[in-house]
C-alpha cells in the first residue's frame, strides 16, 4: 500500500522504516526541512534507527522523505505522529489539526487516516474527524476510514515490533483495515471498542508510571529525614512477588510523554466534567520538585564539607531525561543546572550521548567524564547512569558524589 506517516521524530520514523520494511511505499513527512534533508541523505537521528536500515529503505525506493505536502496523494493509509505538547498546562493540538487540514486536502474515497499522536479521549473523533471531513468534502466512515493507535516507543527490553499494539477504529470497517496494517507490521494486535478507550489506555498507562514515580520520589524524601536507605527498603519489597511493582527516586520525570500525557486527562476532566484530577496534579507538582530536592541535598552536603554553593566546582553527569537516551526533551538536569547556576555554582555537564553542540535545551558548557573532571569538581552529580560512565573511576576521583540513580558506593557518595 502507499503510506503517508506524517511526523517523523521518535515515533513516526521507526514506524515508516518498518513499514517499508515489510513491503510497504512510504512517504515520511515532515514541516521541518533539515530534519526531510538529513533523512533524504540517509542520518536519522533517532536511536531505534540505525543509517544502516534507513539507507536500505532509501536505496530499495520504498521509503522517502519530504517536505512537500504534494507528495502525500494518493495515500491509502495515513499515519499521524506529531507532537502534542502542552503550553502552560493546557493542551496544545495545533500540531494535530494542522496535519489533518494537510491530510484532507489529499484525502479519497476508500482511504484511512490513523491517530498516533498521544492526545485526550476524544480528540479522534471530536477534533481529527470534522476536519477531515471539512477538508475533503467526505464523510467518515461512509467515505474515509479513521482511528486511534497509541505508540509505545522508548523500552530498551521490548522491540519495537514486539510490543503489543492498540488498535481502535471509529467503526467496525475502520477497525478491520486498521487492524490489518498493524498485524503486518506487529508480533500482536490488541483491538479495542473504539478510539476513546485507545485513548484512555495510553493516559492510563503512562499515568500509572508517573504517579508512581511521584510517589517514590516522595518517599525518598520521607526517607532520607527518617534516616532509612530508601533504596534497601525498595529491593526488600520487590522480594514480593505479588501486589507490588518496583520503581525508583531519582531527580525528576522527562521526555514528552510522562510529563505531560496525565495533564491531557486532568485538563479533559476539568473542562468538561468540572472536578480535578487530584491524582495527576498531586504527582506533577512532586515530581516537578524533585530537581530542586536535588539541589538542596547537593547544598547540605557541599555546607558539611565548609563548601559553599556559590563559586563551587559541580559536574553534571548524564543529561538526558532516560538511561542511555538521546533526548533531552524536558530533562529535569535542565533545571537542576538552572538551579545550581542561580546559587553562583559553576555547572558543567557531561552526557557522552548528545554531540556537543546539539544540548542547545540545557545551555551547560560541556565536559567529558574524564578522572581529571571528576577530580576537580567540588560535587558530582550522576543524574543519569548511561553505561558509557566509568562509574569505577567516578568513585575512586570524585570527591563528592550524590548519586541519584543507586549505582555507586564508598565513604564519598550519598544517594538521593
Amino acid at each position: 500500500m502507499q503510506i503517508v506517516v506524517a511526523g517523523q521524530g521518535y515515533v513516526g520514523l521507526p514506524l515508516a522504516v518498518r513499514a517499508a520494511e515489510v513491503g510497504h511505499r512510504v512517504v515520511g513527512y515532515d514541516v521541518d526541512p533539515h530534519r526531510v534533508q538529513q533523512l533524504a541523505a540517509g542520518e536519522p537521528y533517532v536511536r531505534d534507527v540505525d543509517s544502516t536500515r534507513l539507507r536500505a529503505v532509501l536505496d530499495s525506493g520504498a521509503y522517502s522523505a519530504t517536505a512537500d505536502a504534494a507528495a502525500l496523494a494518493g495515500f491509502d493509509i495515513a499515519v499521524i505522529t506529531v507532537p502534542t505538547p502542552l503550553r502552560d498546562g493546557v493542551p496544545d493540538l495545533t500540531y494535530i489539526e494542522s496535519c489533518a487540514r494537510t491530510l484532507g486536502e489529499h484525502l479519497r474515497p476508500g482511504a484511512t487516516v490513523v491517530l498516533e499522536s498521544t492526545s485526550y479521549p476524544g480528540t479522534t473523533e471530536e477534533l481529527l474527524l470534522p476536519i477531515l471531513e471539512e477538508t475533503s468534502g467526505l464523510k467518515g466512515g461512509a467515505d474515509f476510514l479513521a482511528g486511534f493507535s497509541p505508540e509505545r516507543i522508548g523500552n530498551k527490553r521490548w522491540s519495537f515490533d514486539g510490543t503489543p499494539k492498540l488498535v481502535s477504529g471509529i467503526d467496525a470497517k475502520s477497525l478491520d483495515v486498521i487492524k490489518n496494517f498493524y498485524d503486518g507490521i506487529f508480533q500482536t494486535t490488541v483491538p479495542v471498542s473504539g478510539p476513546k478507550v485507545a485513548e484512555l489506555a495510553k493516559l492510563l498507562e503512562n499515568t500509572f508510571r508517573f504517579v508512581n514515580i511521584s510517589m517514590i520520589n516522595e518517599m525518598a524524601m520521607l526517607a532520607d529525614a527518617l534516616g532509612v536507605n530508601i533504596w534497601e527498603a525498595i529491593d526488600a519489597a520487590a522480594t514480593k512477588p505479588f501486589g507490588f511493582t518496583k520503581f525508583t527516586p531519582g531527580p525528576g520525570v522527562g521526555g514528552h510523554c510522562l510529563p505531560v500525557d496525565p495533564m491531557f486527562l486532568s485538563w479533559k476532566a476539568q473542562q468538561e466534567l468540572g472536578i480535578p484530577f487530584r491524582f495527576a496534579e498531586l504527582a506533577a507538582d512532586v515530581n516537578r520538585h524533585m530537581p530542586d530536592y536535588v539541589v538542596q541535598r547537593l547544598v547540605e552536603a557541599l555546607s558539611k564539607r565548609g563548601i559553599s554553593v556559590s563559586g563551587s566546582q559541580i559536574l553534571l553527569l548524564g543529561l538526558t531525561y532516560k538511561y542511555d537516551a538521546t533526548d533531552l526533551r524536558n530533562s529535569p538536569s535542565a533545571r537542576v543546572a538552572e538551579l545550581l547556576i542561580g546559587l553562583g555554582a559553576e555547572v558543567r555537564g557531561a552526557e557522552p550521548n548528545i554531540p556537543d553542540g546539539d544540548d542547545t535545551e540545557l545551555n551547560v558548557p560541556r565536559a567529558d567524564a574524564s578522572p581529571e573532571e571528576v577530580a576537580a569538581a567540588d560535587a558530582v552529580v550522576l543524574l543519569m547512569d548511561h553505561p558509557r560512565f566509568d562509574l569505577a573511576m567516578i568513585e575512586k576521583h570524585a570527591p563528592y558524589v550524590l548519586d541519584c540513580r543507586n549505582r555507586l558506593s564508598g565513604a564519598n557518595v550519598e544517594t538521593l
